[in-house]
């Protein structure tokens, strides 16, 4: 397994939060289904994870890794249940929790396209912050507002709970997308945007030393994680219960983060409060 200390707010919470991964990654073993037993078993769960470093990602060897994916790991067997992890982009996703094709996501909350589709877990491990990245040698964005007349890179599939939709929409603000968040860098090095909206920890997780002194990075709005359970599992409910509860036994043992503030936090001006 990677162990990639994850960069998180704070260095306190930091040191922290990479101590408990650790152990979780000693003492959490992977529950993932043998090949050709049959998903949507009472004890099995589909569990949809997606590209999003250094969260939850594919590893080189073809497996889920990251803290989130650790975390759930660590959930699904506290809670008495075992795993079939599905690699798959984001879209794809949405679309099996609508579906019935996934259980469950460990991703990000406050998705309006998935509204009335999902329960999200009161348990919330982190928090990561959308934010808005430009080359030092231009002026940092202070207002929402200046986002007009400029080009904005996003990364494909994303939908930044819906903000994408408003900025495709808008009167003068060009959108361009970069199939990932590497290449997301690079345009942006190339000028090929004026602005980068992305996480910050995926940004931060590929950044070299050098990179790290062409950009500065203003933060916009803070996103929430959680595990989003499909409605169409008839057993939702259940399963959120239990997972909820398993993270408190978990917590209690020191074994995960605590239970994350779900508020956007401080917010970009001019930002659409109707994607907060």
């Amino acid at each position: 397994m990677n162990n990639r200390c994850i960069p998180m707010p704070g260095n306190a919470f930091r040191l922290l939060f990479c101590s408990l991964w650790a152990l979780l990654a000693v003492a959490v073993c992977p529950a993932v289904v043998a090949a050709g037993e049959a998903p949507g078993s009472a004890d099995v769960l589909r569990i949809g994870y997606s590209e999003f470093p250094p969260f939850e990602y594919r590893a080189d060897n073809g497996e889920p890794a990251g803290a989130f994916i650790d975390i759930t790991r660590a959930l699904v067997a506290e809670a008495g249940y075992e795993a079939e992890f599905v690699y798959l982009p984001t879209s794809r996703i949405y679309l099996y929790l609508k579906k019935g094709k996934l259980d469950v996501w460990p991703g990000l909350t406050n998705i309006p396209s998935l509204q009335g589709q999902i329960l999200e877990s009161w348990a919330s491990p982190f928090s990561d912050m959308l934010s808005a990245w430009q080359l030092k040698t231009s002026a940092p964005l202070t207002h929402f507002n200046e986002l007009k007349g400029k080009t904005v890179i996003v990364i494909a599939g994303y939908t930044y709970s819906g903000l994408i939709e408003w900025l495709k929409s808008s009167d003068g603000i060009r959108v361009t997308e970069a199939p990932n968040h590497r290449a997301a860098i690079e345009m942006l090095k190339l000028n090929r945007g004026d602005y980068l909206l992305d996480y910050s920890a995926p940004v931060r997780d590929i950044l070299s030393d050098e990179e790290r002194d062409l950009f500065s990075e203003v933060p916009v709005r803070r996103r929430s994680a959680a595990w989003l359970f499909s409605l169409a599992n008839p057993r939702a409910a259940t399963v959120r219960e239990v997972f909820d509860d398993a993270y408190m036994r978990l917590l209690d043992k020191g074994l995960v983060p605590p239970v994350q503030d779900k508020s956007p936090g401080r917010v970009l001006p001019g930002f659409p409060d109707e994607y907060l």
